[in-house]
């Protein structure tokens, strides 16, 4: 029982696994976070160019 004790406190996989999810949530974190800053930008760049296209006449002949 005593070296069961002793084996347990010193593995550390739990400490890599918890090191891991927050490295994790860390990344999607960003990504969310950068997702959110560029997809204003794309949007109002959309709407400038669907309002520049709406302008343009089509010649025909």
């Amino acid at each position: 029982m005593l070296n069961f004790i002793k084996n347990f406190r010193n593995d550390e996989d739990g400490a890599v696994t918890v090191d891991w999810v927050v490295l994790t949530a860390a990344i999607v974190g960003l990504g969310i976070a950068v997702l959110s800053s560029v997809g204003q930008g794309t949007t109002a760049l959309g709407e400038k160019i669907s309002s520049q296209l709406s302008a343009q006449s089509i010649v025909t002949y």
